[in-house]
């Protein structure tokens, strides 16, 4: 360490959250940097890309995590609106703060938006979960980790292969640190506080019971536009759905995208059965507890990948492709696409026991955050003395 105490003129870290599951990778790294020696000085910044009041709070108390110091209120609109929308309100808050620098996870429009912000008034930009891709430029994620990727100053990795990803797109390995993962930092933190199933069904007015069924029991999410804007597209995964609930339940946490299209394409019909209980989107600690003791996930979320694959839980990824390929290659994951025939053959192998097993992979210890706030301290002293001297 290069200095015993945080310097008076070196400004905090802005981090910033715009949806859900940065909340997840952010908390950990709070909790890192506060108790570092010395302790990181932050300032929490929340876009509102996405914004749903009950369910905010519900994650800030289950996370743990501070209540933002400044939330930009930014909401939903076209993803060219949105991005422009908060670097508009951001740039203020970069001239007003004077950051030490500007740490963004993950991949949804407010990493992007406020690391061109930064970038532009030369505030150096920290990308915790850097090098992920899934080669699919179709995907609006995919754009922003690629553009955020080569704005970045350092970025931290949570896989050796985005190591390999970022070199192929020409950037220096010394930018580059491999820390592991954040969201499994949360997830191990937050294992022994994870509602029981049985709690949450009770709490959503359903009866238990319906998970009493000796092959247990698969969670089910949906949300990706690929999947659920299209009629003949999501009415065949309804369908192969409601088939899997006649082996055993599924609890379905419907996403309000996934609900609403639903809804207007009349496809309801397809799951009304007691097999399949329809919830709301649940809380952290409910979506934990839900997961920790399923049989199967099937989801086409790209965190439920990493998480399933912590928790040992086979997870049939409704997608062709994935930027995680670590959770396909070491984990629990499997790739099943959009095709039926695929999800029932994935479902009966699991249910047969001839399923993968997967490990958990390297660095996966719930840890990373630490790691993050040893390195980012070290470096920004580094180049605090650089640019005094």
């Amino acid at each position: 360490m290069l200095n015993e105490s945080w310097p008076a003129d070196l400004g905090p870290v802005i981090c910033v959250v715009g949806a859900r599951p940065n909340f997840m990778k952010m908390a950990p790294i709070l909790r890192a940097f506060s108790a570092h020696h010395p302790a990181l000085p932050t300032l929490l910044v929340h876009t509102g890309q996405h914004y749903d009041r009950d369910m905010n709070d519900r994650l800030f108390v289950d996370l743990r995590l501070p209540h933002p110091d400044i939330n930009l209120e930014v909401g939903s609109a076209t993803h060219a609106v949105q991005t422009a929308e908060v670097m508009r309100r951001f740039e203020p808050v970069v001239d007003a703060q004077r950051p030490s620098c500007v740490l963004v996870v993950g991949d949804v429009n407010s990493t992007l938006a406020c690391t061109l912000v930064s970038a532009k008034k030369e505030v150096p930009v920290v990308h915790v979960e850097a090098g992920l891709r899934s080669y699919d430029r179709a995907m609006p994620e995919e754009i922003n980790r690629v553009l955020t990727d080569q704005i970045a100053d350092r970025l931290y990795t949570t896989e050796r292969s985005a190591q390999a990803n970022l070199a192929r797109e020409g950037i220096a390995e010394e930018r580059v640190c491999f820390v592991g993962n954040v969201m499994i930092d949360s997830l191990l933190s937050n294992r022994e506080f994870a509602h029981s199933p049985t709690k949450t069904l009770q709490m959503a007015g359903v009866d238990p019971a319906v998970l009493d069924d000796p092959r247990g029991y698969g969670v089910v999410t949906l949300h990706r536009p690929s999947n659920v804007d299209r009629a003949e597209q999501l009415a065949p995964l309804l369908s192969v759905l409601r088939e899997v609930s006649e082996q055993l339940p599924l609890v379905f946490a419907l996403h309000p995208r996934t609900r609403a299209n639903i809804d207007r394409f009349g496809l309801g019909e397809l799951l009304a059965s007691p097999r399949i209980i329809l919830l709301p989107p649940q809380g952290y600690l409910e979506m934990l507890g839900l997961l920790a003791g399923a049989k199967l996930v099937l989801s086409d979320s790209g965190g439920l990948q990493e998480e399933t694959t912590a928790l040992g839980v086979p997870c049939l990824t409704i997608r062709e492709n994935t930027e995680r390929p670590i959770t396909v290659e070491q984990g629990t994951n499997t790739l099943v696409g959009c095709d039926p025939q695929a999800i029932r053959k994935g479902v009966a192998e699991i249910l047969s026991g001839t399923g993968k097993t997967g490990r958990v992979p390297e660095l996966w210890d719930g840890r990373a955050a630490e790691r993050i706030a040893a390195d980012l301290s070290q470096w920004l002293l580094a180049r605090h003395a650089r640019r005094g001297s």
